[in-house]
């Protein structure tokens, strides 16, 4: 059972949360929903909203279905579901039909947006901003020739967390 709180007076470090356990950040409606796991992303305040960022490959079929929707999840597991961490991670849904139920986890709507039984802590954003990163943008090269040697830059999203919530 998830319980609304409010993420601003939560114990919940961004560094720990997506740069070591991972996060699914997950897009659809009731017919059709597909997830990715995700460990680059930040969060903070952004045009005075309480925002999360997160950055999506352009052949990830979940771009597909971030776009065609105003609101996406992001969901944080615990340790015990790293497994599906990494299914969801490797398998795409252009290749896999159902890519949530082979991954043995529970979709559930939150608020009209699909997230995760098993998840801890979810956050429910509404999207404000979507653009590609780009190779002149870049400062430091390296990082650029270390990320993108297939040239297939992320589009990063700026979503508002509108709710947060939390077994």
């Amino acid at each position: 059972m998830f319980n609304e709180i409010d993420i601003t007076k939560e114990q919940f470090n961004p560094f720990e949360k997506i740069g070591k356990q991972w996060f699914l950040v997950t897009a659809g409606n009731e017919e059709k929903v597909n997830t990715m796991t995700a460990s680059w992303g930040f969060m903070g305040v952004m045009w005075n909203k309480n925002t999360a960022v997160t950055v999506i490959r352009p052949q990830r079929f979940t771009k597909k279905l971030v776009d065609e929707n105003e609101y996406f999840s992001l969901s944080f597991l615990p340790e015990e579901y790293r497994s599906s961490l990494k299914y969801c991670g490797a398998n795409s849904g252009y290749n896999v039909e159902d890519k949530v139920a082979q991954s043995g986890l529970t979709t559930v709507m939150l608020d009209g947006v699909p997230a995760f039984e098993e998840a801890e802590t979810v956050l429910i954003c509404k999207k404000l901003f979507c653009q590609q990163i780009e190779a002149d943008a870049f400062v430091d090269k390296s990082l650029c020739d270390a990320n993108y040697a297939s040239g297939d830059f992320h589009y990063a999203y700026i979503g508002e967390i509108v709710k947060a919530y939390k077994k």
